[in-house]
């Protein structure tokens, strides 16, 4: 019985166990991000508890209460919803960004590719977090302005991975044939090339959501992210670093959430990489 490739990406990956193990932790953190009105007992602006303000986490409220007596573990799980959300969003803009330049790059080659490398190097040279920091100073910050940073920056690993996959591609006896019956490069590009970098877009996609939770983290932790009172994980960070030496959990759970969830995206992200790799198939 011939097994499809896919069979083996799939057995491949239930073999990475740290990956399978992210993999859970992630989606359970999206859950809880998607249905946080249903596990959480306030909203993430509800100063319900002000005189019970900074206290440590019990039995009532699993995380404690922040400086302004709402529910931490609340801000919390809300806070999971503007990483996710951004990190998403930058990702998809990112590989929107990075496949037609990916893809232009690795069959045109010559000019296309002298141009699209040089553009690389000039993003690549650039700290991403000191570019981020002017330009979310001169725009104020904000929801879609961290989106725009994070992919302005998160594209170029998309863009090497479909340009190395289209270029080993492109000397292929289908794609010889395609051009042998008059396709036109785009339509090659389109129909042909594309499909099948469907493997480094999909881990591009996926490496790319760490970059960009971290990155609106950082912006918050300045300052210049999302702004108050939505939660931020970086920006609850940032309040938390004043209570630190009395109120530990002001910190430390920010810290740690935003920590886990980076952690188990790109350990989920190599599991796919290794699972998706052409060059183990079969074995």
């Amino acid at each position: 019985m011939t097994r499809s490739p896919l069979y083996f990406a799939l057995r491949r990956f239930a073999d990475n166990k740290a990956a399978v193990v992210c993999g859970v932790i992630l989606l359970t953190i999206i859950l809880m991000a998607i249905f946080a009105p249903l596990i959480t007992q306030t909203g993430y602006e509800d100063q319900d508890f002000l005189t019970e303000a900074l206290a440590f986490p019990s039995g009532a409220h699993l995380m404690g209460i922040d400086d302004l007596g709402r529910d931490f573990f609340a801000r919390i799980v809300y806070g999971a919803r503007v990483s996710l959300t951004i990190g998403l969003s930058a990702a998809l803009f990112s590989v929107v960004i990075g496949i037609p330049l990916g893809a232009i790059s690795g069959y045109y080659g010559g000019v296309a590719d002298w141009f699209v490398m040089r553009l690389i190097e000039l993003f690549s040279v650039v700290p991403p977090l000191l570019a981020a920091m002017l330009l979310g100073a001169l725009t104020g910050g904000g929801f879609v302005t961290i989106v725009l940073i994070a992919a302005l920056f998160g594209w170029v690993q998309v863009c090497l991975l479909v340009r190395a996959q289209v270029k080993a591609f492109r000397e292929k006896e289908f794609v010889r044939a395609a051009q042998a019956l008059g396709a036109t490069p785009g339509y090659i590009i389109r129909r042909h090339l594309i499909p099948n970098s469907v493997s480094p877009i999909i881990v591009g996609f996926v490496l790319a959501i760490p970059l960009a939770m971290m990155l609106e983290a950082s912006l918050s932790f300045l300052g210049i992210g999302v702004p108050p009172p939505t939660p931020s994980w970086g920006q609850m960070i940032n309040v938390g670093m004043n209570f630190m030496y009395f109120y530990w959990h002001m910190a430390v759970f920010p810290t740690a959430a935003l920590a886990i969830t980076v952690l188990a995206t790109t350990l989920f992200g190599d599991g796919l990489r290794d699972a998706l790799d052409p060059t183990l198939k079969g074995r």
